[in-house]
């Protein structure tokens, strides 16, 4: 049986920019492993605080974990584009996974919206 949360598209999502991550800096060489330690980190750390958000039981908790999330998303942005300047991702996959994590912090702003039109 799943848990809630794994039905949530923004949570999918958030786990597969997470993955997308991880396999790309795989390839980075050997002295940049604060950039991927800290892009891993952060793409992570999306998924892990809405999965943990949807275990709370009040509004403020969830807003709470949401409101991280949202900024693990915004915290990717300036670790990718250092990454995109060093040359160690292409300037299309940067934009893409930018475009991606637009969309992501679009979604949970709906989640953080939504919990005023709910009763729990």
């Amino acid at each position: 049986m799943a848990f809630m949360f794994e039905k949530l598209e923004v949570y999918q999502k958030a786990v597969d920019f997470a993955d997308e991550v991880a396999v790309m800096t795989e390839g980075f060489p050997r002295g940049y492993s604060f950039l991927v330690d800290q892009l891993n980190r952060a793409a992570l750390s999306i998924a892990t605080n809405l999965a943990e958000g949807n275990g709370r039981f009040t509004k403020p908790d969830r807003r709470n974990f949401f409101t991280i999330a949202r900024g693990s998303v915004h915290e990717c942005v300036p670790l990718l584009e250092t990454a995109r300047r060093r040359g160690l991702v292409q300037d299309t996959a940067s934009h893409a996974l930018k475009e991606r994590l637009e969309v992501i912090a679009k979604m949970i702003s709906g989640l953080i919206n939504g919990l005023d039109n709910r009763d729990v």
